[in-house]
């Protein structure tokens, strides 16, 4: 495979929407998303209504790249091999010592399962994007909750939390103002939302003038995509893309076969009949990539037409779209910035009733350095005896590496590059920092290990 990856050698160029074009103020994001959880937990399923209250150094407990063991109630990081890294039994860090006393050598016993799938199950679930962080936090709080003397043991919350998520994201909850999270984006969209860059806006229309064949392809359904195209991009948002496609139901898309998942148009963002092909461009729900592709192939009279995909998500977008679909993957992950990221205040206009019980406090901008967990890339694993620490990439980066072909922390990045710009990309004989761009994580340089593919 070539070293260097550029656009202008792909006919299609496609686009997750959250966290990739649209961009989101994280903190109030994040808080919106956990109240919506909590609220629902506390009103609707009976758990301690201290779920309600978030201090502000709670926050430092999200980070991308945790899997939860629903078994045992803990949060793991893990190595590469799979090796448990630091754990924690609901937000309680754990000691070396309780570490092996739970998982013997350190080794987790499902990393087999989910290693070459980047997938969940009914015993374990990662968390890969910042809709899922605070998410992460509130079941970790649970496990708390179920700990105290009195209370039961047993972790059987995730099905609760399951249908918290489906209670404030059904398809219909937009339109119905139902739950708590669309009401509020709905209401105050800016408070959420961030505008998009000139800069990105002028490359995305520098890609149509060349030619390229833009796609978006998101989760989200129709009515809450438009909100949020709208206020990120414009109200003339849609003349960008040839083909839209909401509630994609990603990892679905790319995985199921196409009678499993064939496409619907849509009627004032209503689903209508199932077709059994795309014969043109346009609007599409659900859907999957086999038919979007055999499309892709007329409108660019090529037989094997070269898609790109940009996402966020491991799970849903680069690995799905790298392992089923084959496409050139661009992974958004914000983690490359560091910590420089300043947390915003509160206007000093905003009503008291709005402040609520966060006035004055906020938690940690979500992409910076957790300290309870440390690097998204690199950590350091106790040696034994006279054996020195030594540093090791943690799994979220062997898959960074594995499944992205380059990796940057915002398309911001890259929008004033010339289209033919030539990236270095991730391959099995490169360095493991060689498809970051602008530049590696900080965290690979202050290691002092040398950083190569196995």
């Amino acid at each position: 495979m070539a070293q260097l990856f550029s656009l202008a050698d792909c006919e299609v160029i496609g686009f997750d929407l959250d966290h990739t074009l649209c961009r989101y103020n994280l903190v109030e994001s994040a808080r919106l998303i956990y109240d919506s959880f909590a609220q629902y937990m506390v009103k609707e399923r009976g758990y301690d209504k201290e779920l309600l209250n978030v201090s502000p150094e709670s926050w430092d407990f999200c980070c991308k790249g945790l899997v939860l063991d629903m078994e045992e109630g803990n949060f793991l990081k893990l190595a590469e091999d799979g090796t448990v890294l630091r754990a924690s039994h609901g937000t309680k860090h754990m000691t070396s010592e309780e570490i092996v006393e739970t998982y013997g050598r350190r080794e987790w016993r499902h990393f087999k399962t989910m290693s070459g799938m980047v997938s969940r199950s009914a015993k374990y679930y990662a968390y890969d994007n910042y809709f899922d962080l605070p998410g992460a936090l509130l079941c970790a709080r649970i496990v708390d909750g179920l700990n105290k003397p009195g209370s039961r043991r047993k972790y059987d919350f995730w099905k609760d939390m399951v249908a918290a998520i489906q209670h404030n994201y059904k398809t219909s909850a937009f339109k119905e103002n139902y739950g708590t999270y669309f009401p509020e984006v709905k209401s105050n969209p800016g408070k959420y939302i961030q505008c998009c860059p000139d800069s990105v806006k002028k490359w995305l229309r520098k890609l149509k003038d060349s030619g390229k064949i833009l796609l978006l392809i998101t989760s989200s359904h129709s009515d809450y995509c438009r909100l949020i195209c709208e206020h990120t991009l414009g109200n003339d948002f849609a003349d960008l893309f040839d083909v839209v496609i909401t509630n994609a139901l990603k990892p679905g898309f790319f995985s199921q076969i196409p009678n499993q998942r064939p496409f619907r148009t849509l009627e004032n963002d209503e689903e209508q009949e199932a077709l059994l092909a795309l014969d043109k461009p346009g609007w599409y729900s659900q859907g999957n990539s086999t038919h979007l592709y055999e499309l892709l192939k007329k409108m660019t009279g090529r037989l094997e037409p070269k898609v790109v995909y940009f996402g966020d998500s491991m799970h849903s977008d680069i690995f799905s779209a790298h392992h089923y679909s084959n496409w050139e993957t661009v992974l958004i992950l914000e983690e490359l910035q560091g910590d420089h990221v300043m947390v915003p205040t509160e206007t000093e206009s905003e009503p008291l009733e709005k402040k609520g019980k966060y006035e004055g406090h906020h938690p940690k901008a979500l992409h910076s350095v957790s300290k309870q967990w440390g690097s998204f890339f690199v950590d350091t694993i106790s040696g034994k005896e006279d054996v020195e620490d030594t540093s090791v990439n943690t799994w979220s980066c062997k898959c960074v590496s594995s499944y992205s072909t380059i990796t940057i922390p915002s398309i911001e990045a890259i929008a004033d590059l010339p289209l033919d710009y030539k990236f270095n990309r991730f391959s099995s004989n490169s360095s493991i920092t060689a498809g970051y761009y602008p530049k590696p994580p900080r965290s690979f340089l202050s290691s002092g290990e040398p950083m190569t593919t196995k």
